[in-house]
């Protein structure tokens, strides 16, 4: 597995005008973890004209379900979006992972007023704050999870001293 390529997707969805939440482990190391982290995460706005935008900025880059047996029909548009919410997808620059929405009331609508804007690769990125980030990852009970709780706690305490 190759680390994810956060150097290819935070520009081009935010060149593509895409509005979306950095979450996962990009967002923990965008706050100073240091950890490995092998898909891009992020939450998406569901409205129309992001959408748009999503297909836009994936255009080009076949994307496809991650694990899904090759030769399995899959269109990525904006119908394919209107009709799921949470894409775990492959394509030509990686994985990543389009989320409508996460456990712990993880929705664009809810999480755009947890964000700390944060200069990625040369773009203004929109990643959720260290506390909302801590609250995820409780919420989503994964073991994987678990694991970075405790550094992400530390981290959020040495902030706050």
């Amino acid at each position: 597995m190759t680390p994810g390529n956060f150097e290819q997707f935070l520009p081009r969805l935010s060149s593509c005008g895409v509005n979306y939440i950095l979450i996962g482990g990009g967002a923990a190391i965008a706050h100073g973890l240091a950890r490995a982290t092998y898909d891009v995460d992020i939450v998406y706005d569901r409205r129309p004209e992001n959408l748009e935008a999503l297909v836009k900025a994936m255009r080009n880059l076949n994307p496809y379900y991650r694990g899904a047996p090759p030769g399995l029909p899959f269109r990525f548009n904006v119908r394919t979006l209107e009709l799921g919410l949470n894409f775990t997808l492959t394509c030509d620059w990686g994985d990543i992972d389009l989320l409508g929405e996460v456990a712990g009331d993880g929705s664009y609508p809810t999480l755009i007023g947890h964000v700390d804007t944060i200069e990625l690769y040369g773009h203004q990125v929109a990643v959720v704050t260290l506390p909302k980030l801590i609250a995820l990852k409780r919420a989503a009970g994964r073991p994987k999870d678990f694991e970075t709780l405790a550094e992400l706690e530390t981290l959020e305490e040495e902030r706050n001293r």
